[in-house]
């Protein structure tokens, strides 16, 4: 079926300007993690991208190893989805991808940072994609076994040979990414964004002071897991849901839905309904409210979910009184 973009789409959406780059972001971007690998269907993975697309996400996040069951086949289903028509919009979008997680067999596929494992994997991150470059290019997790310069410089290589406009880190707290961003200043290369996980319930980066630290450096953040896997929405106010990554034993997040916890997220809906905005919406702002944030990344199982946790947008300011009210809740 030919798809034509929404004319729309760029109607609404605020776009933030990733640290002191040049390049703006989506306040909602979407992330391929779950529902886009081998095991789930195309054709709903393709509706998620084009109904994300229509209403002005023009970020996609992914990386090597996304798509269940197969790492890759995240970045295949783009491949195929940019294929089917999208294709004609690539320099609307902005698409980056990662690589730091353990991927192939043998020693230079394993969890890594050295220039070994990045530049081969970026090329295979390319090809599965069907792209000569990527937008961002991050560095997955820290690795304390590879000197940080090797990493930097592999980075920096990348970028200069044109696969990748942009570099990013990911999962690297404060200190660590201060310590790769002196390389990145003598090398000048275009070092943007820090991809943390960060929510209500996840706030570590505050503790940190990433957060403060980013914007003191002129380094944007992308957050991953927003809505903390799912807790942060209604999906868990009245039971577990069969089809939730509880229901189907995601124990991680299972052993932390205790009584106190639902009762938090019972008086944050309240509150949520309270702002004319469902429990999802409001965590999603309340991430964007930290003026460090660029944008957030969400996860989606269907196009529904992504038009309404985009609404999002609609009501990102917070009262002095809300603010105090969400910290009553959270302590």
């Amino acid at each position: 079926m030919h798809y034509l973009a929404n004319p729309e789409r760029y109607a609404s959406m605020p776009y933030r300007r990733c640290g002191s780059s040049g390049l703006k972001l989506p306040a909602v971007s979407l992330g391929f993690w779950h529902n886009f690998g081998a095991g789930s269907s195309f054709a709903n993975a393709e509706a998620m991208c084009r109904t994300a697309f229509d209403l002005g996400i023009n970020h996609f996040d992914l990386a090597n190893n996304y798509g269940h069951p197969y790492n890759g086949t995240a970045e295949e289903t783009l491949g195929k989805v940019l294929d089917n028509g999208m294709r004609i919009y690539r320099d609307e979008l902005c698409i980056s991808s990662k690589a730091g997680y353990e991927m192939w067999d043998g020693p230079y596929g394993d969890k890594h940072g050295s220039r070994k494992y990045l530049i081969a994997s970026l090329d295979q991150s390319l090809r599965r994609m069907k792209l000569d470059y990527v937008d961002i290019f991050y560095h997955h997790v820290y690795d304390p076994d590879t000197p940080l310069e090797e990493t930097a410089l592999a980075l920096d290589q990348i970028v200069r040979s044109g696969k990748a406009l942009y570099v990013g880190i990911s999962n690297y707290n404060q200190a660590q990414a201060a310590e790769i961003q002196k390389i990145f200043r003598e090398l000048r290369t275009p070092f943007i964004v820090n991809q943390p996980s960060y929510s209500m319930l996840n706030r570590w980066i505050e503790e940190d002071g990433l957060d403060k630290w980013a914007m003191e450096n002129g380094v944007g953040i992308s957050v991953f897991s927003p809505l903390q896997q799912g807790l942060l929405t209604s999906r868990y106010l009245k039971d577990i849901p069969a089809d939730s990554r509880i229901g189907k034993g995601a124990t991680w997040i299972g052993d932390s839905l205790t009584p106190e916890m639902r009762t938090r997220i019972l008086a944050l809906n309240e509150m949520a309904a309270s702002r004319g905005q469902t429990l999802a919406q409001m965590a999603l702002a309340w991430v964007l409210h930290n003026p460090a944030v660029t944008t957030v990344l969400i996860g989606a199982s269907r196009p529904e979910q992504i038009a309404e946790n985009v609404r999002c947008i609609e009501h990102l300011e917070f009262t002095a009184e809300e603010i105090a009210k969400i910290e009553e809740i959270l302590a």
